[in-house]
């Protein structure tokens, strides 16, 4: 699933009043609704650390927010799809809901199935390191691309709509029946050779299923199941920042 690693621009900030140096990461995520219905981005910082952007809020088609990790910073932005939260931010969403709350909680991530940006900036000297992972289903056209990077810099993400060419049985529906995501194997079928668990944990003995495979058609540029090739789906990129753009077709 998630492949962390990582570096990237840092620069130091002087704080006046304790004469101390902190090490600080230039990076901007700028996240961009481009779908012609709200998104309500998920933020999960690794290792249980503090949420940015409090963890979640509400994204109005054709808005952004900008998210500024520090340096070393580990963790995962997804889209929330057909949610409805109250004035006090309870609720939940059909797609990729944390905790049945706009502010996901620290430690909780997205209910599967939803497409995944995950990210670990680097600190140290070291590239960072990103991608879009279907490894847990889909739920929501995405594309990850940078800006003002070195190095390989490629853009990652899943441009595709494959709801529409999800196979019945892993198969989301909304109360209307509309396709509102698809499962992974894995998610759908509870078995180690879908998982890649157990006996079958290695590349040798987890090869792609047929849902994988139709996935990395589709979205070559992301990362479809546990043991997909690294080359055509973890990127880096150096002294970047990056776009998160969901609907970026529409």
């Amino acid at each position: 699933m998630a492949r962390f690693s990582g570096l990237h621009l840092l620069f130091f900030s002087f704080i006046i009043a304790t004469g101390t140096i902190s090490l600080v990461s230039g990076t901007v995520i700028t996240i961009v609704n481009s779908c012609s219905f709200p998104v309500w981005p998920g933020l999960l910082t690794g290792d249980k650390g503090a949420q940015l952007n409090d963890g979640g809020f509400e994204l109005a088609p054709g808005a952004t927010m900008d998210v500024t990790p520090p340096a070393g910073w580990s963790g995962r932005i997804w889209g929330r799809t057909g949610c409805n939260f109250d004035a006090s931010g309870t609720g939940s969403c059909l797609t990729g809901d944390c905790g049945n709350t706009l502010k996901c909680p620290v430690g909780v991530g997205g209910a599967t199935p939803v497409t995944l940006a995950e990210f670990t900036i680097g600190k140290d000297g070291r590239p960072d390191n990103y991608d879009v992972s279907l490894v847990d289903g889909y739920n929501i056209q995405m594309a990850l691309t940078t800006r003002d990077g070195t190095g390989d810099c490629r853009s990652g993400g899943c441009d595709s709509d494959l709801n529409g060419s999800c196979p019945n049985d892993q198969r989301v529906l909304d109360g209307a029946n509309n396709v509102v995501a698809c499962k992974s194997a894995c998610e759908a079928f509870k078995k180690p050779e879908y998982c890649c668990t157990g006996a079958f944990d290695k590349l040798e003995t987890c090869p792609p299923t047929d849902l994988s495979k139709m996935f990395k058609a589709a979205c070559p540029r992301a990362y479809s199941y546990a043991y997909d090739d690294k080359n055509t789906s973890l990127f880096t990129c150096t002294n970047a920042n990056y776009s998160i753009v969901f609907c970026p077709k529409a």
